[in-house]
């Protein structure tokens, strides 16, 4: 980031104020996150800052208890390019490990907003599915965030009510 880019700075500027909002909702309410709507809702402001409105891929985990209820803000795990982004599992469940997190639920964008799951995000969920396991670490659903439009009215798709993947 240049410091002597001004509209790179109210980016930046405007991101860390929507994170701590973020946080603090979270820290008062503790709301419980029980189906992809909510999750999408909470996410999509921050995915909006993260990625200036849909440049990038950004992905993010947000970490529950044992009643769905968020712990903290959700967390930017990785940021990619236009149409990829590179996702590893330590950088994943890093915070969920550190945090006591009962259960995940992924999300990432798609910059064309189309919110079709691609080969890759049903691979990567099936390996993350695999490391949440082995950490004794749900993974609950993983929300692909895009644009409504005439031609899809729904502006995320989860995997899990897609049945794209196996959860359990």
């Amino acid at each position: 980031m240049s410091k002597r880019n001004p509209e790179t700075l109210n980016l930046a500027m405007d991101y860390a104020t929507l994170m701590e909002a973020c946080a603090a909702y979270v820290a008062v309410q503790r709301p419980a996150v029980r189906d992809p709507e909510a999750a999408y809702r909470l996410l999509r402001p921050l995915m909006d800052a993260a990625s200036s409105g849909d440049s990038q891929e950004t992905f993010f985990v947000l970490l529950l208890d044992t009643k769905n209820r968020a712990i903290g803000a959700p967390r930017e795990c990785c940021r990619g390019l236009l149409n990829q982004c590179p996702v590893h599992p330590r950088e994943i469940f890093r915070e969920a490990v550190r945090q006591s997190a009962a259960s995940v639920i992924l999300a990432h964008n798609h910059p064309s907003g189309d919110p079709t799951p691609t080969k890759e995000d049903i691979d990567i969920t099936c390996r993350l599915i695999e490391a949440g396991n082995i950490l004794g670490i749900r993974v609950l659903d993983h929300v692909v965030c895009g644009r409504a439009t005439a031609d899809t009215p729904t502006p995320f798709i989860s995997l899990r009510e897609e049945n794209l993947v196996d959860f359990e």
